[in-house]
């Protein structure tokens, strides 16, 4: 008897992460899926200073929009092209290469949330697009460098910096400088 409750816990064990990525699954207790808590204003774009590639996709920009945009994701009103927080790129050499950001153009990939944690200091990102799978963004916000770059609306200093993993691809170090956009 002792054996076979074993043999069944070993195998719910096993079974129980089959098929799930970190946003999903989450059993009582676990942390929500898409929490923001920032006290300040941190929308606009957030730029790469260096290529960002993954294939032949190239990193065009994060999004994080006004607490407004957050709150209405957070009571499920969603869409399938916009999120309060999300990041978008481009097929290197197509015509999206000179859009603007927040422009709907060819060979555009815009990766939404699967899930958030949106805070004063730190933007965590996981979502999926068909073209670029899975698409993890683990970033530190600099508050001076963002306050700078907001009294000078724009500013070429890192405001974010962190990780990018796309796909089975290795984390890709990521600096960012902050645009508020047109």
């Amino acid at each position: 008897m002792h054996r076979t409750a074993l043999i069944a816990t070993v195998a719910a064990l096993a079974l129980s992460g089959c098929g799930e990525t970190p946003s999903e699954g989450r059993g009582p207790g676990a942390a929500p899926a898409f929490t923001y808590a920032a006290a300040g204003d941190l929308s606009g774009y957030f730029m790469p200073m260096d290529e960002v590639r993954a294939g032949p996709w190239k990193l065009d920009h994060v999004f994080v929009g006004q607490a407004p945009e957050f709150q209405a994701w957070a009571a499920g009103e969603r869409s399938a092209s916009f999120a309060p927080v999300m990041l978008q790129f481009h097929k290197a050499g197509s015509s999206a290469a000179g859009s603007a950001p927040g422009e709907a153009a060819a060979d555009v990939a815009r990766v939404l949330p699967t899930s958030y944690e949106v805070s004063d200091v730190q933007v965590r990102f996981e979502g999926r697009s068909a073209e670029l799978g899975l698409v993890r963004f683990d970033g530190r916000l600099d508050q001076g460098a963002l306050a700078t770059a907001r009294r000078n609306l724009g500013d070429e200093s890192a405001v974010l910096t962190g990780s990018l993993k796309i796909g089975d691809a290795r984390p890709q170090a990521v600096r960012l400088r902050w645009w508020m956009g047109d």
